[in-house]
């Protein structure tokens, strides 16, 4: 395609021109100050486009394009990173390997010059008026790192002496490239853990930041991010007449997407904490307002329950979370659930309430599947641990307890780390 506002036939000719009229000697002197001068930026946006627009005053081109290999994964990609003489549009699409010219040329390491690209099935057409073309790779350390591609409107453009101070020329280029690669790489790796701080300054704001005073009982909460930022959460909600209303919540996903989604969970739960609900209407409500802000593989399990002091009373509603754990004083239990699903996956769900009445020595224990999942070669810390850690430490305050599971579960799993985020909540009745 035709660079607007340049006529192509008079650019090329003349660069075309200047270029021929240096000899192989004054090419190479050429190319050396050229790369003293690239060497001098750590910017890589700046180091390609001086790469770019060197080339020419010693290889003539209509277009030009630098690739640069991108891994993900198992993903690799080659992208237009900076070009000269093509429309937008026809760079935006990512080649992959062995693709077009460049990425036989990123596949195989070799070369390339072809006299007439009309002759070859492999040209990706950018250019309509596109007659040669030729292409190197870019090599840093033994490794490929992307490719130079250059385009003619004439044919037979690119003779052996341009693919030798062509290849000359991206070899010493490429330690610039790299340099500046890993400049940015590092400088990206500064920004995300400047923000991964101030994600998790702003989620442990999110958390309790003491445990409540309640008369008669003992309670305390832990959370663990298998991250920097986790989306595990557990509140404690004092009202005016002495209840605590309890939560625990576990979100699907890890990491800084979970994170939001925790966030935006607190929001809505205290929100209609606030309007002064019952726990099953709480729980819907909750449930349809994540459901309008969540992706549909995205979702919440939680527990949600109210503590009554005076009574000894505890009323909760489940949604899809580990039923929490009811340990009497003689070491019996039962688990806790109403049955409900998770939030924010349907549009419209009923929930049910449950309540227990609580005797002295009782201790409830809520948890995210971080401590029952726990696990090594396979096997699991499970309920049956969990259990035993809290009758072994009955006695212990509620503080204690919640530090004693997690150790549990941390050295059970060990030498492995934990795989994911881990909160426990541990309500005791006084004796």
């Amino acid at each position: 395609m035709i660079p607007t506002g340049s006529d192509p036939s008079s650019s090329a000719t003349s660069s075309a021109t200047a270029a021929e009229a240096l000899s192989f000697e004054a090419k190479f002197r050429l190319l050396l100050d050229i790369t003293r001068t690239i060497s001098r930026s750590l910017d890589l946006d700046e180091t390609l486009s001086l790469i770019i627009d060197s080339v020419k005053s010693f290889v003539p081109y209509d277009s030009a394009a630098i690739y640069i290999l991108e891994t993900n994964g198992r993903d690799r990609r080659i992208r237009a990173t900076v070009y000269r003489g093509y429309e937008e549009a026809s760079m935006e699409r990512l080649l992959r390997l062995g693709e077009g010219f460049v990425g036989w040329v990123v596949q195989s390491g070799g070369a390339i010059v072809i006299p007439d690209v009309r002759n070859d099935q492999r040209y990706v057409r950018s250019d309509p008026l596109t007659m040669s073309e030729i292409v190197v790779p870019i090599v840093a350390n033994n490794r490929i790192i992307g490719a130079l591609n250059l385009e003619s409107r004439t044919l037979d453009a690119y003779k052996a002496a341009d693919l030798e101070v062509l290849t000359l020329f991206a070899s010493a280029a490429a330690i610039s490239i790299e340099k500046a690669i890993l400049h940015q790489e590092r400088l990206e790796k500064r920004r995300l853990e400047s923000e991964l701080a101030i994600a998790r300054q702003v989620q442990r704001s999110l958390l309790p930041d003491r445990a409540p005073t309640v008369e008669g009982f003992d309670i305390a909460g832990l959370t663990v991010p298998n991250e920097a930022v986790g989306g595990d959460y557990y509140d404690f909600i004092p009202f005016p007449n002495q209840q605590l209303g309890i939560a625990i919540a576990d979100v699907s996903g890890k990491g800084i997407p979970a994170a939001l989604i925790m966030a935006t969970f607190r929001a809505s739960l205290r929100a209609q904490v606030r309007n002064d609900f019952s726990i099953r209407v709480i729980l819907r409500k909750v449930n349809y307002l994540l459901w309008e802000s969540l992706d549909s593989s995205q979702y919440v399990t939680a527990i949600y329950g109210v503590l009554d002091p005076v009574n000894r009373r505890f009323s909760y509603g489940d949604a899809g979370h580990n039923p929490a754990l009811l340990l009497h004083a003689d070491g019996t239990y039962e688990e806790l659930s109403c049955g409900n699903t998770v939030l924010g996956l349907f549009e419209d769900r009923k929930y049910t309430e449950c309540y227990c009445i609580l005797q002295p020595g009782d201790i409830i224990v809520l948890y995210t599947d971080g401590v029952t999942e726990a696990g090594q070669n396979g096997e699991e810390f499970g309920l049956e641990r969990l259990i035993e850690t809290v009758r072994r430490h009955q006695k212990a305050s509620a503080h204690e307890i919640t530090q004693a599971i997690y150790s549990a579960a941390q050295s059970f799993a060990s030498p492995s780390p934990l795989g994911d985020d881990l909160t426990v909540v541990v309500v005791k009745v006084n004796p």
